[in-house]
């Protein structure tokens, strides 16, 4: 019994570690799966006339939750009219009638395509720039309690899988006729529990998570908006595939021949689709090959099932219980059944790597990269000790002396305990490809200033101030905001530090306080852009501003 007791500390110790991970650990983005890469109108810009709706395109497809959109116009006032629609990524606000002057706020929450939600807020300007309306609502906030639970809720379902398919596999093909089933029954059945309160937790989370409330803060409305969104779905989904499995599975566990070949196949079947439902609420349906990474998803945690969970089989019963004659036929099977789920795992996770990563840049700087390096590192080291363990197995000392296999079997579930919570952890950060689109987006929007004097106020959006072929829009008002008509207009750019001389702009009037223009941009640098506006046959202005150009 002491040495049982040691072992069973052991095992428990490296599951505490990987709870501990999960809640201790780097703190992950709450809100940055799905990126905001375009608005209509730009953000940050002044517009001559009131649009009458406002379109928001995301990285990746998204699901609105009911009140979490509004548009504050100058004076406090919502400026938004129904219902916004989306359309796959885009989000259309429809804007009242007659919108007056000023800077607008939008600030949205919604659910991207992996779950998450994702909130923030814009401001444009119609004429001209005033002060910012002040938020009613907190579009970024998550109660840190959930935050914490939510990982630790997915480290138990991870942990019930392991608990549930390789237990269940062992059994039904490994499991010697003369041994009790009442120990790895409790497993199994230890496993849909840990499975089934992991989905019921994930629910329930997902109503504060989404809307920013307190853990109790859910009513059945909202409760009812989640179980009809993709993530409630796939979890009554799993709910009802493990009810089905619980039914099939109890002959298995009875062990008096009452289990069927078809009641087996039906069973692998189903958790077949319990298994498929994990990626289905996470960073692969996302990807941008998202059917690519659900499929290596589905093997990775499948496989993580079978390896682990057999492990659990083999230094909880069979290296105890089983005779020399039994391992002697068990243990070449499960090594080579490890070999293969060992083999599976890291091809899936190079595959998954690769994807989420991006680039070497991400893997090294971004911290979900460091997590993959941390779990790259664990693995190595668990795969020394599965090494030494197949050694064993291969000079069948495992048979006669079982006692350095539990050891080296214990060792690899202390350290996949480890695992098992960075990547609980990893689901709730924000992948590197994600940081590249939203930085992609960035990279890409309108310069826009507002140069004013005693007599004018000219606003200049350049776009997309980079080397290579621009957009300029001016637009003129007085001090007050009022359209301000220019008879006349032209416009020079230069960037003295590289020598180049004004360049004329040709501009064309739009209207009678608006133009626009083109120019092509030899180089980068600081460069430096003059307008000039005749509003008389003896009035003029001449403003300029520089911009730095990449």
């Amino acid at each position: 019994m002491k040495f049982d007791r040691r072992r069973l500390v052991a095992t428990g110790g490296g599951l505490l570690i990987g709870l501990f991970w999960v809640l201790m650990g780097p703190v992950a983005p709450a809100f940055a799966h799905a990126a905001l890469v375009g608005t209509d109108p730009a953000a940050d810009s002044i517009v001559p006339d009131a649009p009458n709706k406002i379109t928001l395109t995301f990285s990746e497809s998204i699901q609105l939750i009911p009140g979490k959109i509004q548009v504050l116009g100058p004076d406090g006032k919502r400026a938004d009219q129904g219902d916004p629609t989306v359309d796959g990524a885009n989000v259309t606000i429809p804007l009242r009638a007659g919108g007056g002057r000023g800077t607008y706020l939008v600030s949205y929450r919604i659910i991207s395509a992996d779950t998450h939600p994702v909130g923030g807020s814009i401001t444009y300007s119609v004429g001209a720039a005033s002060t910012p309306p002040s938020a009613t609502i907190d579009d970024t906030k998550v109660d840190p309690v959930v935050r914490a639970l939510i990982p630790a809720g997915k480290y138990l379902g991870y942990a019930g899988l392991v608990l549930l398919v390789g237990p269940a596999l062992v059994l039904a093909l490994l499991w010697p006729h003369r041994l009790s089933r009442r120990g790895p029954a409790k497993v199994i059945w230890t496993g849909f529990g840990l499975v089934t309160f992991s989905t019921l937790m994930a629910i329930w989370l997902q109503v504060p998570y989404s809307i920013g409330t307190g853990l109790f803060d859910v009513r059945v409305g909202d409760l009812q908006d989640v179980l009809g969104s993709t993530l409630g779905a796939v979890m009554l989904v799993r709910l009802g595939v493990l009810a089905a499995a619980a039914l099939l599975i109890r002959p298995l566990l009875r062990g008096r021949g009452g289990e069927s070949k078809a009641d087996l196949a039906l069973l692998g079947v189903l958790g077949v689709a319990a298994l498929a439902t994990w990626p289905l609420t996470g960073h692969p349906t996302a990807s941008p090959v998202a059917g690519v990474s659900v499929v290596i998803d589905a093997i990775h945690i499948t496989a993580m099932s079978v390896w682990l969970g057999g492990l659990v089989m083999l230094v909880g019963f069979l290296l105890r219980q089983a005779n020399e004659r039994e391992l002697a036929a068990i243990l070449p099977i499960w090594s080579r059944w490890a070999a293969t789920a060992v083999g599976a795992l890291i091809l899936a996770g190079v595959v998954s790597a690769l994807i989420e990563v991006s680039s070497v840049d991400g893997l090294v700087h971004s911290t979900y990269g460091q997590l993959i390096l941390v779990k790259v590192a664990l693995a190595a080291c668990v795969l020394g000790v599965a090494w030494w363990s197949r050694r064993l197995v291969r000079s069948r000392a495992a048979e006669e002396k079982p006692r350095g296999l539990r050891k080296a079997v214990f060792v690899e579930l202390g350290i996949t305990a480890v695992i098992l919570g960075v990547t609980a952890a990893l689901v709730q950060i924000s992948p590197p490809r994600t940081s590249a689109v939203a930085g992609g987006a960035a990279a890409t929007t309108t310069v826009t200033k507002t140069l004013t004097s005693s007599t004018m106020a000219l606003q200049v959006d350049l776009f997309p101030a980079t080397v290579g072929n621009n957009s300029l829009h001016l637009y003129a008002y007085t001090p007050d905001n009022k359209p301000l008509t220019v008879v006349e207009w032209s416009a020079t750019a230069a960037l003295p530090s590289k020598g180049i001389e004004p360049i004329s702009i040709p501009l064309l009037r739009i209207t009678d306080f608006h133009a626009i223009g083109d120019i092509a941009l030899p180089q980068a640098g600081q460069w430096t852009f003059k307008f000039t506006a005749r509003t008389s046959d003896i009035d003029e202005q001449t403003l300029s501003m520089t911009v730095q150009v990449s």
